[in-house]
């Protein structure tokens, strides 16, 4: 290799680290939970702890609100997997029980230059 192939190997990566610390830096904070199932979509704020019972073709899946994080407490799915997901507390984490159709994310205000990894 010639010494202008290091410099450029090393700017390659410096580029590579770069954009990947943007794009997964450090997430912003989540504001409210929304809850989508057959019966429409549901907005709770995080900052009040409650917990939500939603009604879906095979049973009840139960979503817990507390300290500003959100999870499926229980649901009547056979692998429990939207449960072993454990708790959400980032803006855009989300946990899913497929078979009852319930979907669980968690929303939060944008970023001070309105772009995030969707828009950019």
């Amino acid at each position: 290799m010639r010494p202008l192939d290091y410099v450029a190997l090393v700017i390659s990566i410096a580029a590579v680290v770069g954009v990947t610390v943007l794009a997964y830096g450090s997430p912003s904070e989540a504001s409210e939970v929304s809850i989508e199932s057959d019966s429409g979509t549901y907005i709770y704020p995080l900052d009040i702890d409650r917990t939500v019972e939603v009604s879906g073709p095979i049973g009840v899946t139960v979503v817990e609100i507390s300290g500003d994080q959100a999870r499926v407490a229980d649901s009547p799915c056979r692998d429990k997997i939207c449960i072993a997901a454990g708790w959400l507390h980032a803006s855009g984490q989300w946990s899913a029980c497929l078979p009852n159709r319930v979907f669980v994310r968690l929303e939060g205000a944008e970023d001070e230059d309105g772009l995030d990894a969707q828009t950019f």
